[in-house]
């Protein structure tokens, strides 16, 4: 059993920064890929971005220049610092762990709102 926890949303002014954490604890073995997801009412869920255990890096456009993921794979945690946020960047904001086997896990989700 895999347990997927994240933290570090709330709320925070147009332009302001946010950064999430996400770890995941229990029988964690052979991570492949640790990522973040957002979804916001009436939209699908959407790919914010990824990294791989080797370091590869995946970005959705909207966020490219603004949001910087990384991880510490020791520890199965992955981090995601959130910069110049908008208002559109209001989401859950979920965590996905994938092994090798292609087993997926997912966190509870933690809400992010960029309001004045």
């Amino acid at each position: 059993q895999v347990q997927v926890v994240e933290s570090g949303g709330g709320l925070v002014q147009p332009g302001g920064s946010l950064r999430l954490s996400c770890a995941a604890s229990g029988r964690v073995t052979s991570l492949y890929t640790m990522g973040w997801h957002r979804q916001s009412p009436g939209n699908e869920r959407e790919l914010v971005a990824r990294i791989s255990i080797g370091g590869n890096i995946v970005y959705a456009d909207s966020v490219k220049g603004r949001f910087t993921i990384s991880s510490d794979n020791a520890k199965a945690t992955v981090y995601l610092q959130m910069k110049s946020l908008k208002p559109e960047d209001t989401a859950v904001y979920y965590c996905e762990i994938i092994t090798y086997g292609a087993n997926i896990y997912w966190g509870q989700g933690t809400q992010v709102t960029v309001a004045s």
